[in-house]
């Protein structure tokens, strides 16, 4: 599939995972200001009422800014529902350009709070649900001028007190960072890109303001659009210059000259942003 520039995504094909709120739904837009065709993987199609955004909303919205949208219903715990999603995406739009791996699950209890059944929540949609989406869209990949993989995971810190302080999401989102670093590697002489991105700080999307309150979540927080920004940047690149690498959203904008990101914070002041788990900046 033909690139238009190294710096935009228009006509290329991106699937978002968990694209119904929150950072998917800004990445997805993002992607379709471009003029990006963009499918949208999630669960959410009908209201929730104490969950905003909807696959239906999203799709809207992507055409609103451009791009083309393809709603697909799809739970990324179901490796069969995501291999069938996959094919229509490819059938719908000609292919696989980029893989955002954003849906996940938040859960921070305790051992001893975490009931079995949570644990396998986390791993199956943290861990096993990115595996099926990429492998699914593997030989689309392969057929891209450009592919890139991005999972919204956190850099490798290997500090106790991050794994002590909540076991069971941490296992799942280092799990699918070590995916990161273990596709980089698989997938380097296609060329594939794959690398991980984080927020720095605290991003007020829906799963920490449900988990967290929104009040709370956006008196330390920026704006989703942040991520959606830097992820838009990362899969611009060439994918054989830039794969294997653990970013923040703050690494990647400042590379594209992006040192003021005031534009992006919720808080009252820049001193009130909070950084993000498993950062070392977080003390």
């Amino acid at each position: 599939m033909s690139i238009t520039s190294p710096e935009t995504l228009k006509d290329r094909v991106v699937v978002v995972t968990g694209a119904s709120r929150g950072i998917g739904a800004a990445i997805a837009v993002r992607a379709a200001q471009d003029g990006a065709a963009v499918a949208l993987l999630a669960k959410t199609q009908t209201p929730n009422p104490k969950i905003a955004g909807t696959l239906p909303e999203t799709a809207a919205a992507v055409e609103s800014a451009g791009g083309r949208a393809l709603a697909v219903g799809c739970d990324v715990r179901d490796a069969a529902a995501v291999e069938a999603a996959i094919a229509t995406v490819a059938e719908a739009f000609g292919g696989i350009d980029v893989v955002i791996n954003n849906a996940g699950a938040l859960d921070l209890r305790p051992t001893e709070k975490l009931p079995p059944k949570s644990l396998r929540k986390l791993l199956e949609i943290n861990v096993e649900g990115p595996f099926a989406v990429v492998q699914a869209a593997l030989p689309h990949l392969r057929r891209s001028a450009n592919a890139h993989v991005v999972n919204i995971s956190p850099p490798l810190n290997l500090e106790p007190r991050w794994v002590g302080a909540h076991v069971g999401h941490t296992v799942g989102k280092y799990a699918e960072s070590l995916l990161t670093l273990g596709w980089a590697d698989e997938f380097a002489q296609v060329p594939i890109a794959v690398n991980s991105v984080w927020p720095a700080t605290t991003v007020a999307s829906t799963g920490m303001m449900v988990a967290m309150g929104e009040e709370s979540v956006r008196a330390q927080a920026r704006s989703p659009q942040i991520m959606a920004d830097a992820v838009h940047a990362l899969v611009s690149r060439p994918a054989a210059t830039c794969s294997g690498h653990f970013y923040t959203d703050e690494d990647i904008l400042r590379e594209e000259g992006r040192d003021d990101l005031s534009d992006y914070r919720l808080a009252a002041h820049e001193q009130d942003l909070t950084p993000n788990f498993y950062l070392a900046a977080a003390r």
